[in-house]
């Protein structure tokens, strides 16, 4: 029997991605890149997934982050912009979809995971998983960064009144 070329690369884990789906709630899928974070809604459909929103962390520019696209305060800033467009689209509930990354607590999936829950979305979660709120508003960075943090975290919430 052949095995569908996703599942040969090692690129989707079928299993992984059934029990997603059984659960009926759209997806919130994160990918960090070497440069930025990725974080899309997905809501299944026969004809094929449809992305209900989606965020780059290169979107937080625009709101004034002048840091690494692929930082921790990055990440979390992203879920929050990500929950605020999920929210315009009508979306309340989502599932965490990491893909094949290795969970680690306290890492860049999961400060996405917190801007999504800060957000107002719905996820199923454990809070032990979320890094520390000084590594989230980049106090192990500088206290310029920490302050960009405040400054563009204060600027999604605006937007999203």
């Amino acid at each position: 029997m052949r095995q569908f070329r996703r599942r040969r690369e090692g690129a989707t884990d079928y299993r992984k991605r059934l029990a997603l789906l059984k659960s009926g709630e759209a997806r919130a899928v994160v990918r960090v890149t070497n440069r930025q974070v990725l974080i899309q809604l997905i809501r299944f459909a026969k004809q094929g997934d449809e992305v209900v929103a989606a965020v780059s962390s290169q979107q937080l520019g625009a709101l004034g982050w002048k840091g690494s696209g692929t930082s921790i305060p990055a990440a979390y800033l992203s879920g929050l912009l990500a929950a605020r467009n999920a929210q315009a689209a009508g979306e309340t509930r989502a599932v965490l979809d990491i893909g094949r990354v290795t969970p680690t607590p306290g890492g860049r999936v999961f400060a996405v995971l917190k801007g999504l829950v800060d957000g107002g979305l719905e996820v199923p979660h454990s809070d032990t998983l979320y890094p520390g709120e000084e590594r989230i508003r980049g106090e192990h960075i500088s206290k310029a960064t920490a302050k960009q943090v405040e400054k563009v975290s204060a600027a999604i919430k605006e937007a999203k009144a």
